[in-house]
């Protein structure tokens, strides 16, 4: 029998983490929560969380480094998933934090969304991009968001392979999912959708080596 792929759940203080390690050993990872950065070098995939204002996420990720692991993770080809605001500080910047630099993976700002309730809380619809790895299977899925700013444009990164966006509607269209090789990012939280949320982490999961 093949061992588990290991996961490590990057802890820079964002809070909320047991749950993403719940869902990841649902699936079949061996997952471990730490803020080592040779744990995170070592593992076949890495997830950024995110819960709380851009700007405090960012400052959290400042102090263990994290732009560093990532950055050299990513040189080597090695599975990195933001979630939620750990989606957005791979962008360039949010209107949240205006002063506060994101980890300028893609270039993007995180806007407030333009919709009549804001947060936009709850389960909504996924359009899968045809060739999305993430969403295999999911077309038309619905999975639960809790966020009032999220990305509307975006440019990917220069010289990686090419980049498949997944989009999802609250008074405006925005990015739901992003993949580009090694990097991926789901806007809502798959940890808490349900069956759906499991088999995107599953289809993640698989992915690793």
């Amino acid at each position: 029998m093949s061992a588990r792929p290991t996961v490590v759940i990057l802890d820079y203080g964002s809070g909320n983490l047991r749950s993403a390690q719940r869902a990841l050993a649902r699936v079949g990872a061996d997952v471990t929560v730490s803020a080592n950065s040779d744990e995170g070098l070592r593992a076949h995939g890495l997830v950024i969380p995110g819960v709380g204002a851009f700007g405090a996420c960012m400052q959290g990720l400042h102090r263990i480094d994290a732009r560093n692991l990532v950055e050299q993770r990513l040189a080597d080809e090695r599975a990195v998933l933001g979630v939620c605001v750990g989606m957005q500080v791979l962008f360039t910047d949010s209107q949240e934090s205006p002063d506060t630099p994101g980890l300028e993976l893609w270039s993007g700002t995180v806007r407030r969304l333009q919709a009549p309730v804001l947060p936009h809380m709850g389960w909504n619809k996924v359009d899968s991009a045809g060739d999305s790895a993430l969403l295999r299977g999911l077309d038309r899925e619905r999975f639960y968001f809790v966020h009032s700013y999220a990305v509307t444009e975006w440019s990917p990164r220069q010289g990686s392979p090419p980049a498949q966006v997944s989009r999802s509607r609250h008074g405006e269209e925005f990015l739901a999912v992003v993949e580009q090789g090694a990097l991926a990012a789901t806007q809502f939280h798959p940890e808490k959708s349900g069956d759906v949320g499991l088999e995107l982490l599953r289809n993640w999961v698989t992915s690793l080596n």
